[in-house]
């Protein structure tokens, strides 16, 4: 396994150079979440990672990097948490079905908690994701979360539960570059545009 961000956060020795991952496009590099205790366990209390969270941050800014974006483990817990306290913004994805709906307006109350700690946080919104249309429970939940949020806290792009996730993670593979995948590519550009919209009216990239 490759180091990585938790490794990062156990090690202050360890330089930011050893998780960079390149690619193809070489504005574009990947860092593994990494082999330390923390990712296996969960991670310890809010605030115990904070500092380290910050200057991973700080160095990959210093570096010009200009967008950092981090997968977190579900939850407002533990390392997730400090994440949150020191981030621009926030993505919330949010499964189309009946259970998960219901813990959204939770969700929202316990990042206005994280907010008082990092003001400048945006909620960007809540994604819709694993939605199946032929489904009715699914669109249901999918109505329904739109009527419970204001319109300008959910996104309008929906991410559809299609195999062609499963098969493209299954080769390692970015879904548009499967044979079949402009379709699934062409809702993430969607998604794109919209994250980028809501940004530049918060003024959180300047």
């Amino acid at each position: 396994m490759l180091p990585g961000f938790y490794d990062y956060l156990d090690d202050t020795a360890l330089p930011i150079d050893k998780l960079l991952v390149p690619t193809r496009l070489t504005t574009f590099s990947l860092v593994a979440a990494g082999q330390a205790s923390s990712y296996e366990t969960g991670g310890a209390a809010s605030g115990s990672h904070l500092p380290r969270c910050r200057s991973f941050l700080r160095t990959l800014a210093a570096r010009g990097f200009e967008v950092c974006v981090i997968d977190t483990a579900a939850g407002l817990f533990g390392i997730t948490s400090d994440i949150l306290a020191c981030s621009d913004a926030v993505v919330i994805p949010q499964q189309a079905e009946p259970l998960g709906v219901r813990s959204v307006p939770k969700m929202l109350e316990g990042l206005g908690r994280i907010r008082v700690l990092n003001p400048r946080m945006n909620v960007l919104g809540v994604l819709l994701t694993m939605v199946q249309n032929d489904l009715a429970e699914s669109r249901e939940a999918a109505t329904a979360l739109r009527q419970l949020l204001p319109q300008e806290i959910t996104f309008q792009t929906m991410i559809p539960r299609d195999s062609i996730f499963v098969r493209a993670s299954a080769k390692g593979l970015p879904v548009g570059v499967m044979e079949d995948g402009s379709g699934a590519q062409a809702v993430f550009d969607s998604l794109l545009m919209e994250i980028q919209t809501k940004l530049e009216k918060s003024n959180t990239l300047t």
